[in-house]
């Protein structure tokens, strides 16, 4: 069982969301070792006793449990697979934790490479936003070995409150193609409703009242929809991580045959947003698409 007394975790990804959950980890009492790229985001966590490193190695090397949250697969790769990666330096029974949204057969192909070793892999991508982080209260979707799953459980207890073992390894990630289909098209009818109402004449703020708790209601229509109505387009998530995600979906549904019309719509119009600039921007400013 992992205690603040026998184990160091470590973090890597210190993001929008990374921050909030390292800090969750932090304030549990575990000692923390933290990279990113960026030394800056990381100063509030230093402040509070987290030790700065200089690589992914030397986080490896120092702590038994290992969170990443980076931004691509190509990130992720790089970090679990790389020369200095967690792979090479990590010892026999470690745990790392990928909680990224990536590729599902990357995250097979990690899997099968630490077990060469002896090292425990699990994919733990999240949902929940920004929001989500900083209460802790994050859907987590879990694939990987049921046993390493059971034995990180009271971890990923300090970061969210909807844990699922999903299967083998890359159903995590499977899990999270299809919140992330599901948030792109609702997306759209979220934006499509307030735009709507304000054509309409009425006063969205009213509006929201009615069909937040309603049929209509989800997570996006409660949380980023007053965030459109308030002028608010900081990142919650990166319309350019949500292309991404949607990339990835893209392709894995056509590796499956599938159609997915409602996702392919989605990406086309947050295409257009990046080429107007928004790439940096939440994923409720898709908002701005009826507004340029």
């Amino acid at each position: 069982m992992f205690t603040p007394k026998n184990t160091v975790i470590g973090f890597i990804g210190i993001g929008v969301m990374g921050k909030s959950m390292a800090g969750h980890l932090l304030n549990a009492g575990y000692p923390l070792v933290v990279y990113s790229r960026t030394k800056e985001k990381v100063a509030e966590l230093l402040e509070k006793g987290a030790e700065w490193v200089e690589t992914p190695k030397e986080v490896a090397e120092k702590a038994s449990v290992i969170f990443t949250m980076v931004g691509y697969p190509k990130d992720v790769e790089e970090i679990y697979l790389g020369e200095n990666g967690l792979i090479q330096n990590a010892r026999e029974g470690d745990y790392l934790i990928d909680m990224t949204t990536s590729a599902p057969s990357l995250a097979v192909k990690i899997y099968e490479q630490a077990k060469k070793s002896g090292i425990q892999v699990i994919d733990a991508p999240v949902s929940g936003g920004d929001v989500g982080a900083r209460e802790a209260k994050l859907s987590i979707m879990v694939g990987g070995e049921e046993a390493a799953f059971a034995a990180v459980h009271p971890l990923l207890e300090l970061l969210g409150t909807n844990i699922v073992y999903q299967g083998e390894p890359g159903a995590g990630q499977h899990t999270k193609m299809s919140n992330q289909i599901a948030i792109a098209s609702n997306m759209i009818g979220v934006c499509e409703a307030i735009i709507y109402a304000e054509k309409a004449g009425l006063n969205p703020e009213n509006v929201l009242k009615s069909i937040t708790t309603g049929a209509a209601g989800s997570w996006s229509l409660n949380n980023l929809a007053p965030r459109m109505l308030q002028g608010n387009f900081e990142p919650g998530f990166y319309i350019k991580h949500f292309i991404k995600d949607m990339k990835i979906a893209l392709d894995e549904a056509e590796q499956m045959d599938m159609e997915v019309p409602g996702l392919a719509l989605a990406k086309s119009l947050y295409d257009q947003l990046v080429e107007r600039g928004e790439e940096n921007s939440g994923t409720q400013a898709l908002y701005k698409y009826w507004n340029y």
